[in-house]
Formats: C-alpha cells, sequence, structure tokens
C-alpha cells in the first residue's frame, strides 16, 4: 500500500486551482488536455510525457488523439490522488508548456506564425 496520504476532493480543487489551473479533477483522476497542431505534434507530447513518467516511476493515462492529448494522473495503490500526482503533473506541465521566447534568452521557441512549424496550442493566460 502506498504510504502517501490521498487528498480529498476539495483539497485537489483548491490546489489545481493554485497550482495546476489548466488542470481539472474528474471522476477521481487529476487530467490535463494539451491541444496540438497534428499527429507529429502529438507524438511528441506522447513521447515527452512517457519520458517524464518513466524517470519518475509514476505512470498516467493517456487519451491520444490526432491533435491532442489527455493525461489522467492518480496514484493506483493509494486509490486517490496524492502527492505524487502533483509533481509529476507539474513537471509535465512545465516541460510542454513552456516557451523559451518568454524567457527572453537566446532560445526563440518555435514559431507559431508559420504552420509548418506550429506545434502546442498554448494556453496563455
Amino acid at each position: 500500500m502506498s504510504a502517501s496520504p490521498v487528498f480529498s476532493a476539495q483539497e485537489v480543487e483548491v490546489r489545481l486551482s493554485a497550482e495546476l489551473p489548466h488542470w481539472y479533477l474528474e471522476n477521481g483522476w487529476i487530467r490535463r488536455k494539451y491541444k496540438t497542431s497534428g499527429w507529429k505534434a502529438t507524438l511528441m507530447v506522447v513521447n515527452t510525457v512517457g519520458h517524464l513518467a518513466e524517470a519518475a516511476w509514476h505512470h498516467p493515462d493517456l487519451t491520444v488523439s490526432y491533435a491532442f492529448v489527455i493525461v489522467k494522473l492518480c496514484t493506483h495503490d493509494a486509490k486517490g490522488i496524492t502527492e505524487k500526482d502533483f509533481e509529476l503533473a507539474k513537471k509535465i506541465e512545465s516541460v510542454i508548456a513552456w516557451q523559451p521566447a518568454k524567457e527572453g534568452g537566446a532560445l526563440t521557441g518555435t514559431p507559431n506564425d508559420d504552420v509548418r512549424f506550429k506545434y502546442i496550442k498554448y494556453d496563455d493566460k
């Protein structure tokens, strides 16, 4: 059995609102839908999530379609949402939603004004 305490639905909602505003709670899972520009970008998202999940040894369920990926997290052995889910969700979010151009460094990021290079449909606030 997992040593991680399970959060109540109310605790999950409060944390999602404060820490992961694009994620939501549904049927006992925290979820996020990443919209992409098409199949190649979808595969890049899936592979990135797969790498992060394997490195963390905490594995989400994925729904994969042509232009989106839904990531679902729940700690199976604890039968609920634990700190593991929040930590992996934050890591996934930080990598998938990363926009280097907004950091002002040497990396300019993928050009979104040219459909040949469009990648992720970012959820800017």
